[in-house]
């Protein structure tokens, strides 16, 4: 039953006790009213939360994005990719890199053997599809 229906169910229930109705009726029907109301924002308070839930929900899909695979691009899956990636170079075989991914940034910490090696992974994760940006961190240290 909408808000406007309940609204007018409880003005006629006021419009009838108030006619010629013993006092104890009427309170009854003021009880009655009463758990009508707080059903009334009971229902609306449960729409509003699960309005909210879903709202949260499609935001958070909207920041998926599809690879060219048409794999969802998440922060999880740019990470792997740009792991796999430097597991697969040369340059990189002897760095200690981690790769975080936040919100498609990918922050790269760690240390390499090399100017180049800092330079190609930095190149490397800013190729990797669905990276918006990256935080290179990385120091170099010879062994």
């Amino acid at each position: 039953m909408n808000t406007a229906k309940l609204w007018m169910v409880c003005a006629l229930a006021i419009l009838v006790v108030s006619g010629a109705c013993s006092p104890n009726d009427k309170d009854q029907a003021r009880e009655a009213v009463q758990q009508i109301e707080d059903k009334t924002k009971e229902i609306a308070d449960d729409a509003a939360e699960k309005t909210r839930e879903v709202v949260a929900d499609v935001a958070d899909k909207g920041k998926e994005i599809v690879s060219s695979t048409g794999e969802a691009i998440t922060d999880g899956w740019i990470t792997t990719k740009v792991k796999a990636k430097f597991a697969d170079d040369k340059l990189l075989k002897e760095s200690n890199i981690t790769v975080d991914t936040n919100d498609r940034v990918v922050t790269l910490k760690g240390t390499v053997m090399s100017a180049e090696a800092k330079k190609r992974a930095a190149m490397i994760a800013e190729g990797t599809e669905g990276v918006l940006s990256v935080a290179d961190q990385v120091v170099v240290k010879a062994k």
